[in-house]
């Protein structure tokens, strides 16, 4: 038989039979898959709903038709069961009957409607999977039901992307991606080659203009980073794996999978790398709280980069983790190897710097990790990459955040210090249609909503994506041979007009110490005098400080614009010049974050949900470190301590060992930060302050008549 479907051919799918029934990962997602879609045949059935809004009742159901459409597809081939064929005959059929007579949906932003929905990425997705269904089938249908299914539907939606939106076609963008995908796969199950070449080679057919290939080789940086950040890179993952698969089986010669250095591999580990110890995904600009290596897109990637790239162990940690494997022959490969494995650890693909920006000239994300004897991870990261915008594709779709050196905390099973992620309530359509809620811009995206400093109480680059499109941090400094010693560091100039900053941040294993230190250095130089705000946003219950605050009788809000608005001022106290300890319970462990302080230096509590009438946002819990000043250095060290367990009411360790930190000094050769410890210890480190390919050298320095000197980028002295 010539026709072959496309991402399971028969022979695939015989071995994947033979997974039915068992207690595998591949078993246990089939017998998901069929209670799943057994259960959406007996319930709905064909259904083929009119328009609706996004989120809405209509929407829902044309994204479960395609769902269990592409599942009905490959359980017909692996069970063998006709009811799942005729399930896809026949609501391919019901769509095609209607399609020809169906107006344009209503667009409720810039991206343009489909026929079925709001928008046409949804279109995109929806004729993808159904054209992915369709190739299943194609062998058991007669020529009559495939001139309805291709000439009535198919076809018509080829043509709305290649023709009528042919404008969007060739922008490379996580949209685009999915319109070349679809059209791609499309093309393939319908066997029209000009179609795909389209989708390959772009409209002009040049490789470059537009296209799968120019996708690939222009939306990553070298690290394979993309620039709106994990939530939507992984999203992007899933038409490059199911369009990448069709042409490795279609059109091996392209050789895809070894296209521009292996990108495809390159960006997949660029998301595995990212996430966190429980596998959620950083908010790095819009973004879920909840996404994590869970997601469909990437739960492909890790199948087939087990099965055609490298058989590893923190592959197999991942799957593992998982608990999931792609329904595919690349699922099969790496559930066996779970299976064989006798003993598998947690995933840790250790402490890097991702390059971001086409040349890997425009910043990046720094990472460093900890594992300790009780394989209990601890990970920092800070961000300083180009602005997360497609602004190329649409300035209303611009989901960069204005949070450069913004610095995220994790150890103990969870987020310490924390991102607030994009505000929307995913498909909840009571809740502004599930898009983006107007709060999105007036607090999610603003500095303050961030772990970095704000100056004047205002937003960095003025939140003006064109200004800020402009901008870019860069890498100070990464080293991370010794795990015991650790430190990354990034600047960013002039995000606030005659301002620069410099963050470093060292993961220090000390013995005294229960966890890593997590030692955060923030330097700021200016040409005047500036209010300077460092928020610490985190979750959980404060327990104590060791400077007495005011509590507000009257709820006002911190400000009246760039995300102040939207923070209740709760509580303030002033600092004296021995600095502040402010000490939090979150789950089962308490953390003390101890700042250095000058003179005037305050601490505000504050809470998000001001100036909130439709209680879209979190009510979450943060605290400013609030200095004026020109230039000025805050130091802070972030401590894991003690147990808290209330079903047996044990508490033990409620308080910190770190005292005091104080900076000891600070000029353009290095700065100089001082911790004390409540058993009488003294740490003290030294920061390097000089251009990265000078940092080698020895550095000495003089500050209150003692002589400090270390070398390389950061030392403990």
């Amino acid at each position: 038989m010539s026709y072959q479907p496309l991402l399971l051919n028969f022979d695939e799918a015989a071995e994947l039979r033979k997974e039915l029934g068992k207690d595998s990962l591949l078993g246990n997602a089939l017998t998901r898959d069929i209670k799943q879609t057994d259960a959406y045949m007996a319930e709905v059935g064909i259904e083929v709903p009119g328009h609706g809004e996004g989120g809405g009742y209509e929407h829902n159901r044309h994204k479960q038709n395609y769902i269990h459409m592409d599942l009905a597809g490959r359980l017909f081939l692996i069970t063998e069961e006709t009811k799942y064929r005729d399930y896809i005959v026949d609501m391919l059929t019901a769509y095609a009957t209607v399609y020809p007579t169906l107006e344009s949906n209503v667009s409720r932003d810039s991206n343009p409607p489909g026929k079925l929905f709001h928008q046409t990425l949804n279109e995109n997705m929806w004729m993808l999977y159904a054209s992915c269904a369709y190739s299943c089938i194609y062998h058991t249908i007669s020529e009559e039901q495939k001139r309805l299914i291709e000439d009535d539907l198919l076809k018509q939606m080829i043509e709305m992307f290649v023709v009528t939106y042919a404008h969007d076609f060739d922008i490379v963008h996580n949209h685009g991606l999915w319109a070349v995908a679809a059209v791609g796969i499309c093309g393939y199950a319908i066997n029209d080659q000009e179609s795909v070449d389209k989708a390959l080679y772009g409209l002009k057919l040049d490789k470059v203009s537009g296209g799968f290939l120019a996708q690939l080789d222009q939306l990553f940086s070298p690290d394979g980073y993309y620039m709106e950040g994990p939530y939507y890179h992984r999203f992007s993952l899933r038409p490059i794996y199911l369009f990448a698969e069709a042409i490795e089986r279609r059109q091996p010669e392209v050789g895809i999978y070894e296209f521009n250095d292996s990108v495809i591999k390159t960006t997949s580990y660029s998301v595995f790398k990212t996430a966190f110890p429980d596998g959620t995904l950083p908010a790095l600009n819009d973004s879920s709280k909840t996404i994590s290596i869970n997601d469909e897109g990437v739960i492909m990637a890790t199948s087939v980069c087990y099965h055609r790239y490298e058989q590893t162990e923190t592959l197999l940690g991942m799957a593992d983790h998982q608990q999931n494997v792609w329904v595919h022959a690349s699922g099969k490969t790496l559930s066996d190897a779970v299976d064989a494995a006798d003993d598998i650890k947690a995933f840790n693909w250790g402490s890097l710097f991702v390059t971001d920006g086409p040349e890997g000239e425009k910043g990046g994300v720094s990472i460093l990790r900890h594992r300790d004897e009780q394989d209990d991870d601890t990970m920092a990261l800070i961000w300083f990459g180009q602005h997360g915008s497609d602004h190329q594709y649409h300035s209303a779709l611009d989901h960069g955040h204005y949070d450069g050196l913004h610095l995220s905390v994790f150890n103990r099973g969870h987020e310490v210090l924390h991102d607030y992620g994009f505000g929307r309530w995913v498909n909840v359509e009571p809740k502004f249609g599930g898009r983006y809620i107007p709060e999105n811009k007036s607090y999610c995206k603003q500095t303050v909503a961030h772990n970095t400093v704000t100056v004047d109480q205002k937003t960095q680059n003025n939140f003006n994506t064109a200004l800020a499109e402009s901008k870019f941090g860069q890498k100070h400094f990464f080293v991370a041979d010794d795990q015991s010693l650790q430190g990354m560091s990034g600047t960013i100039s002039e995000y606030y007009t005659g301002v620069d900053m410099q963050r470093s941040v060292i993961l220090a294993e000390l013995p005294e110490f229960e966890k890593p230190l997590v030692i955060d250095v923030y330097r700021i130089e200016a040409d005047a005098e500036h209010q300077y705000d460092l928020p610490v946003h985190h979750s959980g219950q404060i327990i104590r400080t060791d400077f007495d605050y005011n509590m507000e009788k009257t709820l006002k809000p911190l400000g009246e614009d760039n995300g102040y608005q939207h923070l209740w001022n709760v509580a303030s106290g002033k600092v004296n010049e021995e600095g502040s300890l402010v000490s939090w319970l979150h789950d089962s462990s308490y953390y003390s974050l101890v700042t250095s302080a000058n003179a005037g230096s305050e601490v505000i509590f504050a809470r998000t949900g001001a100036n909130d009438p439709d209680f879209n946002l979190k009510s979450e819990p943060a605290f400013i470190l609030r200095q004026s000043g020109q230039n000025h250095v805050f130091a802070s060290v972030l401590e894991t301590h003690g147990y808290f367990n209330e079903s047996i009411e044990a508490s033990v360790g409620a308080r910190g060992l770190v005292k005091s930190v104080s900076v000891v000094g600070h000029n353009s050769v290095g700065t100089v930060v001082r911790i004390q410890t409540t058993s009488g210890n003294t740490y003290h480190y030294g920061i390097s302050n000089q251009a990265e390919d000078t940092q080698q050298a020895t550095h000495t320095v003089e500050f209150a008549g003692e002589t400090y000197s270390w070398e390389g980028s950061f030392a403990q002295l």
